[in-house]
Order: C-alpha cells, then structure tokens, then sequence
C-alpha cells in the first residue's frame, strides 16, 4: 500500500497547447455573438417588414376606413370598390388589397386606406395577424440560427412554437375559421 506522503505531480502543458486552447475558445465565443447577431438581425427584419402594413391594421387613427367589396383578382392582388363607414374618406370606384387576406370575389372586407394611394390594408384580427406573418417567417428563421449557431435548443423551440402558432392564427383567421 502506497504511503500517504506520495504526491501526484501535475504535468505542465505547452504554451503552444495553451495558445491553441484559447484560440478555440475565443472562436466559440466568436461564433456565438455572430450567430446572436445574425438572429437579431433576421427578427428585425422581419418586425420592419411587419410594421410597413401592421400600422395601418392596427394603431393609425386611419382617416379612410371602410369596407371594400372584391370584384377581381390578378397577379397577387385584387381590387374592388371602397365605399368609407367612418372618417373622411371618400367613395373610391377602385381600390387594391393582397390577394392573400383578401376574401372571395363578391364578398366585403373591412379596410383601411394608405394615406396617399389606392391600396387598401385589411383591419380587424385577420388583417391585423396577416401584417404579422412576416415576422413569423423571421422567427422561424432565427429558431434555426439560434438553435445551430448558439445551441440554445428550447430558446429556439419557442421562438420556432411561436412563429408557428403565428402563422396558424394568421391562417386560420383569413379562411374564417
């Protein structure tokens, strides 16, 4: 049985294997503030994509709000007349809103004219997560940079869960679900 004075002597590493360890160190954390970077980067895109439409669904005082009655769609968007409920607008024989949060042809939906031009944004819960589904797509992106490039795993499932469940909504209240 060794004796209990016995030492264990620590071996010494190399300064070239201590450099090398710190560079790769430095590296991770490299990789991390970039990919964090890139992931704000993609959000923010996605919250200014957003808000170009968003404001006029859901915060404007918009003086031309009104409903709008969809006569014809072509190439991604259709167009109707704009007949004004509230405010000062005024009776519009041709105005266009998206095809995708318009509804079928013959129907009405509630909108909300651009100051200043002839297209018309969709108001109420369905034009209001329709402006949202840019940034949906965003947060899907960025759940896969987050989780590959930061490996922050359950950051990432719920970034992902709620771009998703972004979407569905979205969907689901312009098929009237």
């Amino acid at each position: 049985m060794p004796s209990s004075t016995t030492r264990t002597s620590s071996v010494r590493r190399s300064r070239t294997r201590r450099a090398g360890e710190s560079a790769y160190g430095a590296l991770l954390v490299v990789r991390t503030v970039l990919m964090g970077l890139l992931a704000l980067l993609l959000l923010a895109a996605g919250v200014w994509t957003s808000w170009n439409t968003a404001q006029y669904a859901m915060l404007v005082k918009a003086q031309e709000r009104g409903t709008m009655t969809v006569a014809r769609c072509e190439d991604d968007k259709c167009t109707g007349p704009y007949v004004p409920t509230e405010g000062d607008g005024k009776a519009r024989p041709k105005v266009s809103i998206v095809e995708a949060a318009a509804p079928d042809e013959g129907q009405r939906v509630e909108v909300t004219v651009e100051p200043g031009t002839a297209h018309a944004v969709r108001t109420g819960p369905a034009g209001i997560l329709h402006a949202w589904v840019p940034f949906a797509g965003a947060l899907l992106l960025a759940a896969l940079v987050v989780a590959g490039g930061m490996r922050l795993r359950r950051t990432a499932w719920v970034m992902g869960l709620c771009g998703a469940v972004l979407l569905g909504a979205a969907f689901a209240a312009l098929q009237g679900i």
